[in-house]
Order: C-alpha cells, then sequence, then structure tokens
C-alpha cells in the first residue's frame, strides 16, 4: 500500500489521503474497522485516477458517501476507500432546475433549494446522506422519493467512461436503481423542481422533522430503517408485534423508539449487529411468515 500511497499523493493532497483510517469515524453506526487507505476527493478527476491506479496494482476500492446506510467489518477492509462527501459538493441552480455533486449532503442541498422557494425536495431534507447515495438506493421518506424529482445523473461506469442516465432509464424502484444494480458510481445529479411558497415549504420541512424528532432514534448511532419495507407489511411493526421492541443482543438493540431501526448502545461490533438481526429474522419468519431482507448494506460483503 505504501506504493500506492505514494502514486495517489502525486495528484492528491497528502492531507485528504488518509492512512489506517478507522471507518467508524464515517459510518452513522459508528461501526467498523480501518481502511488501508481512505481519500477523501475533490473532483471527477481525482476518482479516475484513484479508480485506474487500483485496478493496475489489483487493489480493491469502494465507494463511501456520508456512511448513513452502511455497516463495515470490524477487521476493516484491506482496500482504498474512495470517501464522495464534503469535499465535492459544489451545485447550481437555474430556474427550478439544480444541479449538484454527488459529495452534497441533502440536507445542504435542502437549504439551497428553500432560499430560491423551490419546492420539492422537503421530504429529503432530513435524510441523513448523500446526494450519491440517495440515488444508489432511491432514498424516500413521507411518500416521497428520489425518483419523484430527479431529471438525470452522471455516473462513472465499470470502463470509465461517464454517462449520463434519464429518470426513465435510472429504474428507481424500492431502495434500488440501475446505479446499484451495475455498480456505477454517481458524479452529479440534476433536480426539477417547481416554484413554490418558501413559508409553505418552511413550514412542510418542520413538520417533518419533528415526525422524525418524535418517532426516529436519533440521539443513538444507527444506520436509518435496518430492513426494507416487506409487501403488504412494516417492517417495524412486524418486529414490534414479535415482542421484539428493545430487543439487545451485547450491545446491538432493537429500538425502543421504532422497531425498524437497530441502534448501536456502545461498543456493538458488526457481527453483534449482524446476530441481532438474524435473530430477529427467524423470530419474524416464525410468528409471521414473512421474510426480512436487510436494507443496511455491508461495505466490502454485499
Amino acid at each position: 500500500m505504501e506504493f500506492i500511497y505514494n502514486e495517489l499523493i502525486k495528484m492528491i493532497d497528502k492531507e485528504r489521503v488518509l492512512k489506517n483510517e478507522m471507518l467508524k469515524n464515517h459510518t452513522n453506526f459508528k461501526i467498523g474497522g480501518p481502511a488501508k487507505l481512505l481519500i477523501n476527493i475533490e473532483s471527477i478527476d481525482e476518482i479516475k485516477y484513484i479508480i485506474e491506479i487500483c485496478k493496475k496494482n489489483n487493489i480493491d476500492y469502494y465507494i463511501l458517501g456520508n456512511g448513513t446506510n452502511l455497516l463495515v467489518p470490524d477487521e476493516g477492509l484491506d482496500a482504498v476507500i474512495i470517501k464522495i462527501s464534503n469535499e465535492f459538493n459544489n451545485y447550481e441552480i437555474k430556474d427550478n432546475q439544480v444541479y449538484a455533486n454527488a459529495g452534497m449532503l441533502l440536507s445542504t442541498l435542502a437549504k439551497k433549494v428553500l432560499k430560491e422557494s423551490l419546492s420539492g425536495f422537503e421530504f429529503a431534507s432530513g435524510i441523513p446522506g448523500t446526494i450519491g447515495g440517495a440515488i444508489y438506493m432511491n432514498a424516500g421518506a413521507y411518500g416521497g422519493e428520489m425518483k419523484d424529482i430527479v431529471k438525470y445523473a452522471e455516473v462513472l461506469d465499470n470502463d470509465g467512461n461517464i454517462i449520463k442516465i434519464s429518470n426513465e432509464d435510472l429504474e428507481l424502484g424500492y431502495r434500488t436503481s440501475i446505479i446499484s444494480k451495475n455498480n456505477y458510481i454517481v458524479l452529479n445529479v440534476c433536480f426539477e423542481l417547481k416554484h413554490g411558497n418558501k413559508d409553505d415549504i418552511i413550514n412542510e420541512m418542520n413538520e417533518l422533522d419533528e415526525k422524525r424528532i418524535s418517532k426516529q432514534p436519533l440521539d443513538l448511532p444507527s444506520a436509518g430503517s435496518t430492513f426494507k419495507r416487506p409487501v403488504g407489511y412494516y417492517a417495524g411493526k412486524l418486529i414490534d408485534d414479535s415482542g421484539l421492541r428493545g430487543f439487545r443482543y451485547k450491545d446491538a438493540q432493537i429500538s425502543e423508539k421504532h422497531c425498524g431501526f437497530v441502534v448501536n448502545r456502545g461498543e456493538a461490533t458488526c457481527e453483534d449487529v449482524l446476530d441481532l438481526i438474524d435473530m430477529v429474522r427467524k423470530i419474524v419468519y416464525d410468528k409471521f411468515e414473512v421474510k426480512l431482507e436487510r436494507e443496511v448494506r455491508i461495505l466490502g460483503r454485499d
């Protein structure tokens, strides 16, 4: 990895190329061992350069955004982590269209479009992730989804080409997209919003914030919704009806506030969380014959 490090710092500032960086510091779950190298990127050229170096030297690499929907193995990853987050966050607003880098936080962009009295982004204002991650999984909340507001996305394909994919071709479904299916990398996204009344937009954002605060365990580390919504059911209700509210395995626990969330009570490991997930899935299936599917991703395994 020392050779890779020396190659990378030929183009990228040393302070943005981190050795043996603990990934628990880069995920909402606060779980995960070290990565051999983690690079906070600032441009598309840097992404392409890192991938080229890794491919030439048969080094694994993974993309990381804000780490809001991820579990990272306790032993860490013998790999290069390309972090597309705060350093890659430019944006431009023209009339009702918003063009933004993949690293920008949804909450940050929500504030920007609010200033322009643009409506349609309210549902995303409290989702704690980046634009890239949100498009990758078609993030949604309170009746809204990325597919409702995306005009097109610019992605890096597996051959290093930058391609533009329209909404119609993004295959945005429930927590899926053509991007996740083909392992593309989101670079930029264009949203198409509507002109609205600023006070109305503020009121809706405040109302959604109040719902999140009252219903979600925001005071403890988690990866948001742990399970996908089964057809015809709600994962949280199935878990609650199985008597698992507050069910704890070591420091991993089903939230007492929202049964769809697994939280880290302090020193939970990746394996603790996965063991708890397996227990919950078995209990729910035995009781209701409904298979719960994990929504949270495991970096380096999924």
